[in-house]
């Protein structure tokens, strides 16, 4: 079974389509399907619902496709680095969810493993808390969370066999397995692809059995988020 596809656009081509939600790994800038962003922005899908810890920056990753307005709503953590986001935001553009980090995770996790919602603590008596039931575990209170799935997934790993196991790298382990495990149909762009059976099983991070298709981006931009330089004399 070989699950590459040509081009990020062909990977795509009889997938998205408008009012979609996607579910998009990354962690910052860090570990994000640049090109599948960049298909998806070609593609004009619009109505989408973004999943994502972040909404990328002004120029790059989901920030591109809030420039064309693809977006109309992002469930996320984290969005302190895209103007773009808080001026749509603010105009009443934009549907904004926000969503802690932990709890983002375990939503999508808990979507890929088939189960509906969980209780957790995090958000108690806090904005997150509002409108959702909460109970009492031996002297605890909890809220419940509902799961997150995904029509479409877009992952970023560094490396797959051409059945679609995964290997991620370093900070990039960060939300692509959870959100290719949530999605209905996972679209996989890594950096290297090698035949069935040249990984090691001990290495690969997420089975095939998650992944449908996949596409080659060997020379990735990789930005950085916030470069910081020291000002003292080395």
């Amino acid at each position: 079974m070989n699950k590459v596809y040509s081009s990020a656009e062909a990977a795509l081509k009889d997938v998205i389509a408008n009012n979609q939600t996607l579910a998009v790994g990354g962690f910052g800038l860090c570990g994000i399907p640049e090109k599948l962003i960049v298909a998806v922005k070609q593609s004009g899908a619009t109505g989408l619902t973004c999943i994502s810890n972040n909404a990328g920056v002004d120029d790059f990753g989901l920030g591109i496709l809030l420039q064309t307005k693809q977006i109309k709503k992002m469930i996320s953590s984290y969005v302190g680095e895209n103007k773009e986001f808080e001026r749509q935001y603010l105009n009443g553009e934009l549907e904004v969810e926000l969503t802690p980090q932990g709890t983002l995770a375990e939503k999508l996790r808990a979507g890929g493993a088939g189960i509906p919602a969980f209780y957790t603590q995090t958000g108690v008596g806090t904005l997150i808390a509002e409108g959702k039931e909460q109970r009492n575990f031996k002297g605890k209170n909890y809220i419940l969370e509902e799961s997150l799935t995904a029509d479409v997934s877009l992952v970023k790993a560094y490396k797959a066999d051409k059945a679609g196991n995964l290997v991620f790298r370093k900070t990039a382990q960060n939300f692509n397995p959870e959100c290719a495990m949530a999605g209905k149909i996972t679209i996989a762009e890594v950096e290297h692809v090698v035949e069935i059976g040249e990984l090691d099983p001990d290495e690969i991070h997420l089975a095939g059995i998650y992944v449908n298709r996949i596409v080659l981006n060997a020379s990735p931009e990789k930005r950085i988020e916030q470069k910081t330089l020291s000002t003292e004399a080395v």
